[in-house]
């Protein structure tokens, strides 16, 4: 899906800047819905869906949404339309998202919703973990049992639960069932296409994606956010685009962009092939060889690499060099 985001993009509450820009994951929970708040007998179905799971440039996001199982698909099929967020236009999701944000409407009365935003730095540093791999579909999992867990913690009666599957279906709905075994659990192929409360979870995660990605590429080229007194062509016309390899916008932005040492910084997930390819050979990276002590020395201290470890000038190994001398009283 390398559709880029739409011009005027609605900024969702679930868009925490601080956090985007210094690379952590956190997650958001809308209020409960007072309906819900009032009356914890009300039986409740949920969604959840992903958007951002192949980019090169940006956070993976989990969201789900739920809302009294009476009013599912009146609610959100019928009325408002909801389907799988890649078969709406950028400013339709935009609008049905603002919907869930503003209190007079209908979808804000009825429904709650919340998202996980993984981000690049926390996704690389658990695919290139050594020893343990912690892959993608791992840490989406992880994202949606936490996700789910927060909402049973929040008293929401959840009763069935609608998941869009990562692997095979049912390997992923016997693990869940296992954790939540009071709830009816269905995790299928194309459920966002299938079950309203999916699109609706869709549609959070990917608005919320692409005004993450907004937000960023605006804070690299010091744009104003949309809403002030300044706007200007949102990162659609001339910047990374959608954040996916196979968008000419962005894999031009990433060779334009990279820095011979360090890189992209925080909006980068280093563990993709396309990054790794061109710190690697491509883009004259720098690298660094780091010198290792002798296989059969077991006793190294950290100290070590400051301090020479004997009295004359002969014993300072190559690292203790590196940091400079001890300095003398005698110049003070």
């Amino acid at each position: 899906m390398d559709e880029a985001p739409p011009d005027s993009i609605f900024i969702a509450p679930s868009i925490d800047v601080p956090r985007l820009l210094s690379g952590q994951s956190y997650s958001y929970h809308s209020p409960i819905p007072q309906v819900l708040a009032d009356d914890n007998t009300i039986e409740c179905v949920l969604g959840v869906d992903e958007a951002g799971r192949g980019p090169v440039l940006g956070p993976m996001v989990y969201a789900l949404l739920y809302l009294p199982l009476s009013s599912h698909r009146s609610l959100l099929a019928e009325t408002h339309h909801f389907d799988d967020s890649k078969v709406l236009t950028p400013q339709v999701r935009s609008n049905l998202m603002q919907s869930l944000c503003t209190p007079s409407t209908s979808l804000y009365q009825s429904c709650g919703w919340a998202t996980k935003a993984l981000s690049p730095r926390d996704i690389s540093a658990g695919m290139l973990k050594p020893g343990i791999l912690y892959n993608l579909n791992k840490q989406a999992m992880d994202a949606t049992i936490e996700l789910i867990k927060e909402v049973f913690a929040r008293g929401v009666n959840v009763k069935e639960i609608y998941i869009d599957t990562i692997g095979p279906p049912q390997a992923y709905q016997t693990k869940l069932s296992r954790i939540f075994p009071t709830t009816a659990i269905t995790v299928a192929k194309k459920a966002d296409s299938l079950y309203p409360c999916v699109s609706a979870a869709s549609v959070c995660a990917k608005v919320t994606r692409d005004a993450a990605l907004e937000v960023c590429y605006r804070a690299y080229t010091s744009t104003p956010l949309p809403g002030s007194e300044t706007p200007t062509a949102a990162s659609s016309e001339a910047g990374w685009g959608s954040g996916y390899p196979s968008d000419a916008r962005c894999s031009g932005w990433i060779k334009r962009t990279m820095d011979p040492v360090f890189g992209w910084g925080n909006v980068c997930r280093f563990s993709w092939g396309t990054a790794k390819e061109l710190l690697e050979t491509k883009g004259g990276a720098v690298k660094v060889d780091w010198p290792l002590q002798d296989d059969d020395e077991e006793t190294t201290h950290v100290t070590d690499y400051f301090a020479p470890s004997g009295g004359g000038e002969g014993s300072k190994d190559e690292m203790a060099n590196w940091f400079g001398t001890r300095v003398g009283e005698e110049v003070f």
